[in-house]
């Protein structure tokens, strides 16, 4: 797929979505939002990409959504154009949920600043990075609306109610030094290429491991929020089950007894 706003690459295992809406610094509207479910859809169904890295090549990661994009959706008040409206966004929402959906790790390289939208599509990221100069705002609450696109949901189990209390009420920025300590980010790094070189280090480390392995792990991380442990074990011992017959456990365990180096196959 041709893509405007959206550049892809795949090297070493390791698929890039890099966002670049320069001239408006990648502020989310329905066409951009589709671009991005679409590019991170297209990398996901590539067998070859084990891991995939979104990045920003605008001066900022995300500033939030577009509003002029909205006013012209036609809400006329009405109680059909106000019912409709939800539909009219799936979208936004297919933007943020596409990032937590694919089966394939996502991480999230920041930097510059990171508003309203952003911090939803990174909350559904599996894994968050950024450069010191990196700013956070769930804005929001100062513009009168309540964040609808998953970050209230998400947030919480990444760095806990009462951060996410704190960023929703206040709206104000959050630096990036300050969202290490919540917990939202893994790693700050001095600047935009070390924080690339060390996205592209974790990613290999992440690839190198067996795909369906890594793939099966993530899909049981994200049903274990929603369900007890022990519906959550339960669920991890059926995917080991399928995962017992695999070419890739057997490959691990041959290359653990040759006392050489796996080459997992995701099969």
């Amino acid at each position: 797929m041709a893509y405007e706003w959206v550049e892809l690459s795949v090297q070493d295992n390791v698929g890039t979505v890099t966002l670049s809406r320069i001239e408006g610094m990648n502020a989310l509207s329905l066409a951009f939002a589709t671009e991005i479910t679409e590019a991170v859809r297209e990398l996901e169904a590539m067998e070859a990409v084990r891991v995939i890295v979104l990045n920003s090549s605008a001066k900022a990661f995300m500033v939030g959504l577009d509003l002029k994009d909205f006013v012209t959706l036609g809400i006329d008040g009405s109680a059909k154009s106000n019912l409709e409206f939800p539909a009219q966004l799936h979208y936004l929402f297919d933007s943020a949920n596409g990032f937590e959906e694919c089966k394939k790790p996502i991480i999230a390289a920041v930097h510059g600043m990171c508003i309203g939208g952003g911090l939803d599509i990174i909350a559904a990221c599996d894994i968050r990075l950024c450069t010191e100069d990196a700013k956070f705002s769930l804005r929001e609450a100062a513009l009168g609306i309540v964040a609808d696109m998953g970050v209230l949901q998400r947030l919480p189990y990444i760095i806990g109610q009462g951060f996410t209390r704190e960023m929703a009420y206040t709206a104000r920025f959050f630096t990036a030094r300050e969202v290490e300590r919540m917990g939202l980010v893994s790693t700050v790094y001095p600047d935009y290429d070390a924080m690339m070189e060390g996205a592209t280090t974790l990613a290999r480390q992440i690839a190198a491991n067996p795909p369906l392995a890594v793939q099966s792990t993530k899909d049981v991380l994200n049903y274990s929020r929603s369900s007890t442990v022990s519906n959550g074990m339960s669920y991890a011992m059926h995917k080991n089950m399928v995962l017992f017959t695999s070419e890739d456990l057997r490959e691990a365990l041959s290359s653990f007894m040759e006392k050489r180096k796996p080459d997992f196959k995701g099969r």
